[in-house]
């Protein structure tokens, strides 16, 4: 352990036992922000009508509710396919505004930036607002086709980002070694680019998925019937009553969602631009 301590974990030779009060302060920090999430797990496992923790009686009973209950799986469904839809719209659309700034030699693009990651800077509520009488005017209002539009636009700026990161360490002179030998741009981006950021537009899209999947506040505005969100159903049930159900479906999201990450860091193969030196 002495050992371990001493170690250098920098060029500056600072050891790892320097560094202690670090380690420290970020498992805290860590802690702080996961437990939450954690007392929630055990209290789905509980056999009370009212969530309590810790649960005095262990049981299923409320995942057996939850898989039971023909509004939840509609809701799940509902989700569900937003998600795909929304990854399927948002993915191709922010990889080629992340891909289009990099080459184009347009002025002014950090302000072309800016704008088009104004969904993630502006309050979700506003953002909501300004939908709803847009869809309203549209015909748009809980229609699956309104939800995969807002939805989108909020998924675009997470997958742009993603992608720009990446093509940042890309060498762009690879691509038009590609195109002068006859290659045309497309042809280039997929045969010299595409492979070598495919690990970071997989990840965009994973992203993209979740940002639809758990997204509420705009879900609240825009869905409703029979397309009704997962999300804003929970947020329902918690406003009328406090239903244990929620905490087995918060359980099952929080699984599902720390799976799909744990997933593209173990089967996604990065190309070389994108591994560290």
């Amino acid at each position: 352990m002495k050992h371990w301590l001493r170690q250098p974990v920098t060029e500056t030779q600072i050891s790892r036992g320097g560094r202690l009060w670090l380690y420290v302060i970020a498992a805290l920090v860590m802690i702080f922000l996961v437990m939450p999430t954690l007392l929630v797990i055990p209290m789905s496992f509980s056999a009370s009508q009212y969530l309590e923790f810790p649960p005095r009686q262990w049981s299923l009973r409320w995942y057996e509710s939850y898989f039971s209950s023909a509004a939840w799986m509609q809701a799940t469904a509902t989700s569900l396919k937003a998600g795909v839809l929304t990854a399927l719209v948002a993915t191709p659309l922010g990889t080629m505004a992340a891909y289009g700034l990099l080459v184009s030699r347009i002025r002014h693009s950090g302000l072309l930036t800016m704008l088009l990651l104004t969904p993630i800077v502006v309050p979700v509520i506003l953002i909501g607002i300004g939908v709803f009488y847009v869809y309203v005017k549209l015909q748009l209002v809980n229609t699956l086709t309104g939800l995969v539009l807002a939805h989108s636009m909020l998924a675009i700026p997470v997958v742009m980002m993603v992608v720009s990161s990446a093509l940042k360490t890309f060498d762009l002179n690879q691509e038009m070694v590609a195109r002068s030998l006859g290659a045309s741009r497309f042809e280039a981006f997929r045969m010299v680019t595409f492979p070598q950021i495919r690990f970071s537009i997989f990840t965009g899209a994973v992203l993209a998925f979740l940002t639809s999947f758990d997204e509420i506040i705009v879900s609240l505005f825009v869905s409703g019937g029979d397309n009704s969100t997962l999300t804003r159903n929970m947020f329902n049930a918690l406003r009328d009553q406090v239903d244990p159900t929620i905490a087995a479906i918060s359980t099952l999201i929080v699984a599902s969602t720390s799976l799909m990450l744990a997933v593209t860091q173990f089967i996604g193969k990065p190309g070389p631009t994108e591994r560290k030196p």
